[in-house]
């Protein structure tokens, strides 16, 4: 076969696994399995794209970096049992309040979902900067309207949000036994967590407490 006749056909699975791989180690964010086909050129889309990445993954398993999705984003990362290795010296991070809290568990187990369904579930207005401190985070995003008279802001969670918790979806998301039987939860967060999944009456209550 002639390098002309060669060239014309579709790249073997091999050509395909190291093309992703490169592009995954050269990009700066998480990639989907279609942006990866659009920016390799792929005539078949992330059909030919899938299963060089379900290769990939298979072959990073138990290696000092693997490869993970999330939200449906590719992206390679350090093993988790050898993150301490790697991490740096940095100032803390600012922890959320309890508001902030409460409302990025409603988000997540009820998305998506707006300002004023979040008050109803927390049983307390919702301070605008709340949300703000979430949006900021990138950790929440505006979904759109809801087709209701008046057209309120729905929210959402993102992908950094998954990434962040180290979730391939949100249906991996824990329920309250599950951070139960771990000893996750002390009183406050229990009862916060049940106000979120629906199953404790909301008390009234301030933004503050």
């Amino acid at each position: 076969m002639t390098q002309g006749a060669h060239s014309d056909l579709q790249p073997a699975p091999d050509d395909v696994q190291r093309a992703v791989e490169a592009a995954l180690f050269a990009s700066a964010e998480p990639m989907t399995a279609d942006q990866l086909a659009l920016h390799l050129g792929f005539t078949e889309g992330g059909r030919e794209v899938r299963p060089a990445l379900a290769d990939l993954q298979r072959h990073y398993e138990g290696r000092g970096i693997h490869l993970v999705e999330r939200g449906g984003r590719w992206h390679f990362e350090t093993a988790p049992d050898l993150a301490h290795l790697l991490r740096r010296e940095k100032e803390d991070v600012r922890r959320l309040s309890r508001a902030a809290t409460e409302v990025l568990a409603i988000v997540a187990y009820h998305e998506p979902v707006s300002r004023a369904e979040i008050e109803a579930i927390r049983g307390v207005q919702t301070a605008k900067g709340t949300l703000d401190v979430l949006m900021e985070a990138g950790w929440v995003r505006v979904a759109g309207r809801r087709e209701v008279p008046g057209r309120p802001v729905i929210y959402a969670t993102t992908p950094v949000f998954l990434d962040h918790f180290g979730l391939a979806s949100l249906k991996e998301l824990p329920g309250v036994e599950e951070l139960r039987a771990a000893g996750l939860l002390d009183p406050v967060d229990e009862d916060m967590i049940e106000t979120a999944l629906g199953g404790a009456k909301p008390q009234v209550r301030t933004e503050d407490d």
